[in-house]
């Protein structure tokens, strides 16, 4: 670890044991009669108001990994890596009465998860334990990507060692995270956002002010970023959308739209709320994020112009290309500066590993220890429980990194995203009708999974020399239906977990119709229309923190 940037350095420790205090104090911000309870720790209390709650889910779906990664994707793939502007302006419109819904009933109800809720609409806990398993194993690797994320920064600032030396920051970063954490619940990340967010937005601001100008403008900007994709023999690349890769663009929006607030960690944010008042304004404010976000993006550009090159990662001996806008501020800007920038990276990435360790812990407490394990478990044994497995989750985490090559997490995220889209039909359809019959829901998540891995499994990567689960992008010509080709020698491309959710409805009406022709029983639903509809003033809510 030779050339340490330490004025940035220092900067970034100093603003990080700032919010390191803050993720103690939390305890007692906002504190109910006790943490020994699910509400409290994992949900906050179910009372943060409009500011928090726009905080807290600007935190958690806007991460670490987002502000590197995107502009990475813009930097080597051009235009393709817009798709994450209109999924996060498209997403909220989508989910607006879903999330209410789902607030409501689970505020009636006492549900801690989503799959709580499928728990008490089916009767079924075998459907329960699918979503609440496919919940975890797609939020593990999203929290190794805010470790990607938080890499590239230490990196950047000169802390690029080979083996576990190298990663001692890190660690030491994350047991800090991990205790907070476990004494503060849901609080610690949601006071910590405020920090987050402010400087998010201080970095952006300057940051696409000061570096057009002094590049140039963006005519330029645009110029440089259209010279670089023209020298490389990819048509896939540019600042274009080409003719087969459009349909790929909209799929992947419109998929990763309908999937963001399937995630655990989105929607305990949601539950997390104090009312349907707090959502609505929500969904209305946060696209001003996804401003933020085209800002971020353009930064891609911006490093192209600057002639940014990423840094070699010394434990892999490949560059790094998640450092793009690391290096593009240490290189633009003053080391004061840029060490506020790192800090802002750095935190973020904080903030929403915290919620989705929080929400991965919820879930193997409510649907797996509770439903399988110990039954009669008091509120204080599962608030022990979540604790414990916050801790597990993070350090799992931490062992991608560690032990496993960082590209395999970014590959594992495209698959988690895959796989939480198999959800939609148990989750969000099921808010409005139970018509779906259970075991049909349980074929149509056995479908949409197994051939969505499939799909993923045979896509290769032409730039890393992967053969298998090399993106999420399928070429039409190489879809196949038990051998048939339906669009053989097509190169447009869709997004994987779209085709897969398109299997998954279709097997789950079928075996739904068959069902109900076999009058099979479908379980019994727990809610009742009204619990759809319920806020936080009405009488004879559920009391918070009691069963």
């Amino acid at each position: 670890m030779t050339n340490i940037q330490w004025p940035e350095l220092i900067i970034f420790t100093i603003l990080f044991a700032v919010v390191t205090v803050l993720g103690f104090v939390a305890s007692r911000w906002k504190a109910g009669n006790t943490l020994d309870h699910l509400d409290e720790w994992g949900l906050g209390g179910r009372k943060f108001g409009s500011w928090i709650t726009w905080f807290l889910l600007g935190g958690d779906l806007y991460t670490a990994y987002t502000f590197v990664a995107v502009p990475a994707l813009m930097f080597s793939a051009g235009a393709m890596g817009l798709f994450a502007l209109p999924y996060t302006i498209i997403v909220y419109p989508i989910v607006l009465m879903p999330a209410l819904r789902m607030w409501s009933v689970s505020r009636v109800r006492g549900y801690v998860t989503p799959a709580d809720f499928v728990r008490g609409r089916f009767g079924s806990p075998t459907l329960a334990l699918l979503i609440a398993i496919t919940g975890i194993i797609a939020t593990m690797p999203y929290i190794a990507l805010q470790l990607v994320g938080l890499e590239a920064v230490l990196r950047t600032m000169g802390i690029n060692g080979s083996g576990i030396v190298g990663h001692l920051p890190l660690l030491v970063a994350f047991i800090i995270l991990a205790v907070y954490t476990y004494q503060s619940g849901l609080r610690a990340p949601a006071l910590i956002a405020f920090v987050k967010d402010i400087l998010i937005y201080l970095v952006i601001i300057v940051a696409i002010i000061y570096l057009p100008s002094k590049l140039g403008g963006w005519s330029a900007i645009f110029d440089s970023a259209q010279a670089k994709f023209d020298k490389t023999p990819s048509k896939a690349d540019g600042i274009l959308l080409n003719a087969n890769n459009q349909l790929q663009y909209a799929t992947l929006a419109l998929g990763s739209a309908l999937a963001l607030f399937l995630y655990p960690h989105s929607l305990t944010s949601v539950l997390a709320s104090r009312g349907r008042s707090v959502i609505k304004r929500n969904m209305v404010a946060l696209p001003a994020y996804s401003l933020v976000l085209g800002l971020l993006a353009l930064l891609g550009y911006v490093a192209i112009s600057a002639s940014v090159s990423p840094i070699t990662n010394n434990a892999t001996g490949k560059p790094d290309t998640n450092t793009v806008v690391p290096v593009l501020f240490d290189s633009q800007f003053s080391s004061w500066f840029a060490g506020i920038a790192f800090a802002a990276i750095g935190i973020g990435a904080l903030v929403p590993a915290a919620i989705m360790s929080i929400a991965a812990a919820n879930l193997w407490t409510r649907n797996i220890y509770k439903e399988y394990i110990k039954k009669d478990a008091t509120p204080g044994q599962e608030a022990k429980q979540a604790k414990l497995a916050s801790l597990i989750v993070k350090f799992g985490a931490v062992a991608f990194i560690l032990f496993i090559d960082p590209q395999f997490s970014i590959d594992l995220q495209l698959i988690g995203g895959v796989l939480i889209l198999q959800t939609l039909p148990a989750v969000a359809i099921s808010l409005y009708t139970r018509w779906f019959h259970r075991w049909g829901l349980i074929a149509g998540w056995i479908v949409g999974i197994g051939w969505g891995l499939i799909m993923l499994y045979n896509i290769p990567n032409a730039a890393t020399g992967k053969a298998h689960f090399g993106g999420s992008a399928l070429s039409m010509g190489n879809l196949s239906i038990f051998g048939w080709h339906p669009f053989s020698g097509s190169q447009l491309q869709i997004y994987v977990g779209f085709v897969a959710l398109v299997a998954n409805l279709l097997i789950a009406v079928i075996f739904t119709v068959i069902a109900r022709q076999m009058k099979v029983f479908n379980g019994t639903d727990d809610t009742a229309p009204e619990d759809y509809h319920a806020d936080e003033h009405d009488k004879d809510l559920r009391e918070i923190g009691v069963h």
